[in-house]
Protein backbone atom coordinates (compact mmCIF):
# COMPACT_ATOMS: atom_id res chain seq x y z
CA UNK A 1 0.00 0.00 0.00
CA UNK A 2 1.22 3.48 -0.87
CA UNK A 3 0.72 6.48 1.46
CA UNK A 4 0.63 9.75 -0.47
CA UNK A 5 0.80 13.14 1.25
CA UNK A 6 1.28 15.49 -1.69
CA UNK A 7 -1.41 16.55 -4.15
CA UNK A 8 0.90 16.45 -7.17
CA UNK A 9 2.00 12.92 -6.32
CA UNK A 10 -1.65 11.82 -6.06
CA UNK A 11 -2.46 13.40 -9.40
CA UNK A 12 0.53 11.67 -11.00
CA UNK A 13 -0.55 8.31 -9.55
CA UNK A 14 -4.09 8.77 -10.88
CA UNK A 15 -2.86 9.65 -14.36
CA UNK A 16 -0.62 6.59 -14.36
CA UNK A 17 -3.52 4.35 -13.34
CA UNK A 18 -5.69 5.73 -16.11
CA UNK A 19 -2.95 5.19 -18.68
CA UNK A 20 -2.88 1.55 -17.59
CA UNK A 21 -6.62 1.34 -18.18
CA UNK A 22 -7.42 0.89 -14.50
CA UNK A 23 -10.76 1.91 -13.01
CA UNK A 24 -10.28 4.09 -9.92
CA UNK A 25 -12.62 3.66 -6.96
CA UNK A 26 -12.53 6.35 -4.29
CA UNK A 27 -13.65 6.45 -0.65
CA UNK A 28 -13.28 9.87 1.00
CA UNK A 29 -13.02 9.69 4.83
CA UNK A 30 -11.94 11.75 7.82
CA UNK A 31 -10.17 8.74 9.34
CA UNK A 32 -10.94 7.09 12.68
CA UNK A 33 -12.02 4.18 10.50
CA UNK A 34 -14.55 1.57 11.58
CA UNK A 35 -16.36 -1.33 9.96
CA UNK A 36 -18.73 1.05 8.20
CA UNK A 37 -15.81 2.56 6.33
CA UNK A 38 -14.51 -0.92 5.51
CA UNK A 39 -17.85 -1.75 3.91
CA UNK A 40 -17.40 1.27 1.62
CA UNK A 41 -13.90 0.08 0.72
CA UNK A 42 -15.20 -3.38 -0.15
CA UNK A 43 -17.93 -1.84 -2.28
CA UNK A 44 -15.32 0.20 -4.14
CA UNK A 45 -13.21 -2.92 -4.73
CA UNK A 46 -16.23 -4.64 -6.26
CA UNK A 47 -16.37 -2.05 -9.07
CA UNK A 48 -12.80 -0.81 -9.45
CA UNK A 49 -9.31 -2.16 -10.17
CA UNK A 50 -7.59 0.35 -7.91
CA UNK A 51 -9.01 1.81 -4.68
CA UNK A 52 -7.93 5.14 -3.21
CA UNK A 53 -9.00 6.13 0.31
CA UNK A 54 -8.48 9.70 1.47
CA UNK A 55 -7.99 10.54 5.13
CA UNK A 56 -8.45 14.25 5.77
CA UNK A 57 -10.15 15.92 8.74
CA UNK A 58 -11.69 18.82 6.87
CA UNK A 59 -11.70 22.04 8.90
CA UNK A 60 -14.25 23.71 6.60
CA UNK A 61 -17.08 21.44 7.68
CA UNK A 62 -16.74 22.08 11.42
CA UNK A 63 -18.47 25.00 13.10
CA UNK A 64 -16.70 27.19 15.70
CA UNK A 65 -18.23 25.25 18.61
CA UNK A 66 -17.80 21.79 17.06
CA UNK A 67 -15.29 19.03 17.63
CA UNK A 68 -12.58 19.68 15.01
CA UNK A 69 -9.71 19.67 17.50
CA UNK A 70 -10.92 16.60 19.37
CA UNK A 71 -11.95 14.63 16.29
CA UNK A 72 -9.99 11.36 16.53
CA UNK A 73 -6.89 11.16 14.36
CA UNK A 74 -5.59 7.59 14.06
CA UNK A 75 -3.66 7.55 10.79
CA UNK A 76 -1.33 4.66 11.64
CA UNK A 77 -4.14 2.35 12.76
CA UNK A 78 -6.29 3.45 9.80
CA UNK A 79 -3.53 2.63 7.34
CA UNK A 80 -3.10 -0.82 8.88
CA UNK A 81 -6.80 -1.55 8.43
CA UNK A 82 -6.80 -0.30 4.87
CA UNK A 83 -3.71 -2.29 3.94
CA UNK A 84 -5.40 -5.42 5.29
CA UNK A 85 -8.35 -4.66 3.00
CA UNK A 86 -6.09 -4.46 -0.04
CA UNK A 87 -6.34 -0.70 -0.57
CA UNK A 88 -3.69 0.39 -3.04
CA UNK A 89 -3.38 4.09 -2.14
CA UNK A 90 -4.10 6.17 0.96
CA UNK A 91 -4.16 9.90 0.27
CA UNK A 92 -3.59 11.88 3.48
CA UNK A 93 -2.90 15.53 2.63
CA UNK A 94 -2.32 18.32 5.15
CA UNK A 95 -4.66 21.28 5.58
CA UNK A 96 -2.04 23.54 3.98
CA UNK A 97 -1.96 21.22 0.95
CA UNK A 98 -5.75 21.29 0.57
CA UNK A 99 -6.24 24.96 1.47
CA UNK A 100 -3.13 26.95 0.54
CA UNK A 101 -2.73 30.49 1.87
CA UNK A 102 -5.09 32.87 0.12
CA UNK A 103 -7.50 30.20 -1.13
CA UNK A 104 -11.01 31.68 -1.38
CA UNK A 105 -12.89 29.42 -3.82
CA UNK A 106 -15.71 27.34 -2.36
CA UNK A 107 -18.45 25.09 -3.76
CA UNK A 108 -21.92 25.79 -2.39
CA UNK A 109 -24.98 23.78 -3.41
CA UNK A 110 -27.69 26.40 -3.02
CA UNK A 111 -30.85 25.34 -1.21
CA UNK A 112 -29.91 21.78 -0.30
CA UNK A 113 -26.99 22.89 1.86
CA UNK A 114 -29.34 24.67 4.27
CA UNK A 115 -31.53 21.65 4.98
CA UNK A 116 -31.37 18.96 7.72
CA UNK A 117 -27.86 19.08 9.20
CA UNK A 118 -27.15 22.22 7.21
CA UNK A 119 -29.86 24.11 9.09
CA UNK A 120 -28.33 23.51 12.51
CA UNK A 121 -24.73 23.48 11.25
CA UNK A 122 -24.42 26.58 9.01
CA UNK A 123 -21.62 26.23 6.49
CA UNK A 124 -21.20 22.49 7.08
CA UNK A 125 -22.26 21.34 3.63
CA UNK A 126 -20.36 24.15 1.92
CA UNK A 127 -17.28 22.65 3.56
CA UNK A 128 -18.28 19.15 2.48
CA UNK A 129 -18.99 20.03 -1.14
CA UNK A 130 -15.83 22.13 -1.39
CA UNK A 131 -13.52 19.40 -0.11
CA UNK A 132 -15.20 16.62 -2.10
CA UNK A 133 -15.01 18.68 -5.30
CA UNK A 134 -11.29 19.25 -4.67
CA UNK A 135 -10.71 15.57 -3.92
CA UNK A 136 -12.56 14.54 -7.09
CA UNK A 137 -10.33 16.86 -9.15
CA UNK A 138 -7.19 15.49 -7.48
CA UNK A 139 -8.00 11.75 -7.49
CA UNK A 140 -10.06 11.70 -10.73
CA UNK A 141 -12.07 8.61 -9.70
CA UNK A 142 -14.43 6.70 -11.92
CA UNK A 143 -16.61 5.81 -8.94
CA UNK A 144 -16.87 7.24 -5.43
CA UNK A 145 -18.55 5.42 -2.55
CA UNK A 146 -20.42 7.16 0.25
CA UNK A 147 -22.56 5.85 3.10
CA UNK A 148 -26.33 6.23 3.38
CA UNK A 149 -25.97 7.32 7.03
CA UNK A 150 -25.06 10.80 5.79
CA UNK A 151 -28.25 11.10 3.77
CA UNK A 152 -28.26 14.89 3.49
CA UNK A 153 -24.64 14.80 2.36
CA UNK A 154 -25.61 12.27 -0.31
CA UNK A 155 -28.31 14.61 -1.65
CA UNK A 156 -25.91 17.57 -1.69
CA UNK A 157 -23.15 15.66 -3.48
CA UNK A 158 -25.51 14.11 -6.02
CA UNK A 159 -26.73 17.59 -6.94
CA UNK A 160 -23.16 18.93 -7.11
CA UNK A 161 -22.04 16.12 -9.42
CA UNK A 162 -25.07 16.64 -11.66
CA UNK A 163 -24.89 20.44 -11.76
CA UNK A 164 -21.12 20.57 -12.41
CA UNK A 165 -21.14 17.68 -14.91
CA UNK A 166 -18.53 15.78 -12.92
CA UNK A 167 -17.47 12.57 -14.61
CA UNK A 168 -17.83 10.32 -11.57
CA UNK A 169 -20.44 7.78 -10.54
CA UNK A 170 -21.64 8.02 -6.95
CA UNK A 171 -22.41 4.72 -5.24
CA UNK A 172 -24.36 4.86 -1.98
CA UNK A 173 -23.77 1.95 0.38
CA UNK A 174 -26.24 0.96 3.12
CA UNK A 175 -25.80 1.93 6.77
CA UNK A 176 -23.69 -0.46 8.81
CA UNK A 177 -24.94 -1.09 12.35
CA UNK A 178 -23.86 -2.73 15.56
CA UNK A 179 -25.77 -5.87 16.54
CA UNK A 180 -28.10 -3.74 18.70
CA UNK A 181 -28.91 -1.37 15.84
CA UNK A 182 -26.66 1.61 16.62
CA UNK A 183 -25.38 3.12 13.36
CA UNK A 184 -21.59 2.92 13.13
CA UNK A 185 -19.95 6.32 13.51
CA UNK A 186 -16.52 7.61 14.47
CA UNK A 187 -18.30 9.81 17.00
CA UNK A 188 -19.59 6.77 18.90
CA UNK A 189 -16.15 6.68 20.55
CA UNK A 190 -17.13 9.84 22.46
CA UNK A 191 -20.16 8.19 24.10
CA UNK A 192 -20.08 6.91 27.65
CA UNK A 193 -21.57 3.47 28.21
CA UNK A 194 -24.79 5.08 29.44
CA UNK A 195 -24.98 7.50 26.52
CA UNK A 196 -24.44 4.66 24.11
CA UNK A 197 -27.41 2.84 25.65
CA UNK A 198 -29.48 6.02 25.38
CA UNK A 199 -28.49 6.48 21.73
CA UNK A 200 -30.26 3.26 20.77
CA UNK A 201 -33.52 5.24 20.91
CA UNK A 202 -32.73 6.64 17.44
CA UNK A 203 -32.85 3.23 15.82
CA UNK A 204 -35.90 2.20 17.88
CA UNK A 205 -37.77 5.28 16.72
CA UNK A 206 -36.94 4.62 13.06
CA UNK A 207 -37.89 0.95 13.35
CA UNK A 208 -41.21 1.88 14.95
CA UNK A 209 -41.90 4.33 12.13
CA UNK A 210 -41.08 1.61 9.59
CA UNK A 211 -43.43 -0.83 11.33
CA UNK A 212 -46.27 1.71 11.25
CA UNK A 213 -45.56 2.45 7.58
CA UNK A 214 -45.55 -1.25 6.75
CA UNK A 215 -48.97 -1.56 8.38
CA UNK A 216 -50.36 0.77 5.71
CA UNK A 217 -49.94 4.29 7.14
CA UNK A 218 -48.60 6.71 4.52
CA UNK A 219 -49.32 10.10 6.14
CA UNK A 220 -45.99 11.61 7.05
CA UNK A 221 -47.26 13.50 10.09
CA UNK A 222 -48.73 10.32 11.58
CA UNK A 223 -45.47 8.48 11.00
CA UNK A 224 -43.46 11.33 12.49
CA UNK A 225 -45.70 11.36 15.56
CA UNK A 226 -45.18 7.63 16.01
CA UNK A 227 -41.40 8.09 15.93
CA UNK A 228 -41.49 11.08 18.28
CA UNK A 229 -43.44 9.06 20.83
CA UNK A 230 -40.52 6.61 20.98
CA UNK A 231 -37.93 9.39 21.15
CA UNK A 232 -39.83 10.93 24.07
CA UNK A 233 -39.15 7.77 26.07
CA UNK A 234 -35.48 8.78 26.31
CA UNK A 235 -35.25 12.21 27.97
CA UNK A 236 -31.45 12.28 27.60
CA UNK A 237 -31.81 12.61 23.81
CA UNK A 238 -31.59 16.30 22.86
CA UNK A 239 -33.44 16.25 19.56
CA UNK A 240 -32.17 18.44 16.75
CA UNK A 241 -34.62 17.27 14.11
CA UNK A 242 -36.82 14.38 13.09
CA UNK A 243 -38.17 14.84 9.60
CA UNK A 244 -39.61 12.95 6.66
CA UNK A 245 -38.45 14.32 3.33
CA UNK A 246 -37.86 13.59 -0.32
CA UNK A 247 -34.39 11.96 -0.41
CA UNK A 248 -33.26 14.03 -3.43
CA UNK A 249 -34.64 17.49 -2.63
CA UNK A 250 -34.75 17.14 1.19
CA UNK A 251 -38.12 18.92 1.07
CA UNK A 252 -40.76 17.70 3.56
CA UNK A 253 -43.39 15.35 2.14
CA UNK A 254 -46.98 14.94 3.27
CA UNK A 255 -47.27 11.33 2.16
CA UNK A 256 -44.71 8.54 1.80
CA UNK A 257 -46.57 6.43 -0.76
CA UNK A 258 -43.98 7.38 -3.40
CA UNK A 259 -41.07 6.77 -1.03
CA UNK A 260 -39.31 9.06 1.43
CA UNK A 261 -36.35 9.52 3.77
CA UNK A 262 -36.96 9.56 7.53
CA UNK A 263 -33.99 11.26 9.20
CA UNK A 264 -33.10 12.11 12.78
CA UNK A 265 -30.33 13.97 14.60
CA UNK A 266 -29.88 14.23 18.35
CA UNK A 267 -27.22 14.90 20.96
CA UNK A 268 -26.30 12.57 23.78
CA UNK A 269 -24.14 14.51 26.17
CA UNK A 270 -22.02 16.57 23.79
CA UNK A 271 -22.01 13.98 20.98
CA UNK A 272 -24.27 14.59 17.99
CA UNK A 273 -25.50 11.49 16.16
CA UNK A 274 -27.53 11.05 13.01
CA UNK A 275 -29.50 8.14 11.58
CA UNK A 276 -32.10 7.51 8.89
CA UNK A 277 -34.08 4.97 6.94
CA UNK A 278 -35.39 4.99 3.39
CA UNK A 279 -39.06 4.18 2.94
CA UNK A 280 -39.39 2.50 -0.46
CA UNK A 281 -42.96 3.53 -1.24
CA UNK A 282 -45.86 1.51 -2.51
CA UNK A 283 -45.72 -0.49 -5.72
CA UNK A 284 -49.04 -0.99 -7.47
Amino acid sequence: MRLIREIREMQTASRAARRQGLTIGFVPTMGALHEGHMSLVRRAHADANLVVVSIFVNPLQFGPSEDFTKYPRTLEADCSRLEAEGVEIVFAPSSTQMYPAGATTVVHVEGLSEKLDGLSRPGHFRGVSTVVAKLFHIVQPDIAVFGQKDAAQVAVLRRMVRDLNMDVQLIIAPIMREADGLALSSRNAFLTAEQRRQALVLHRALMHLETVANSGETRAEQLRSAALSVLASEPAAKLDYFTIVDPDTLEPVDDVAQGALAAVAAEFGTTRLIDNILLPGRHN
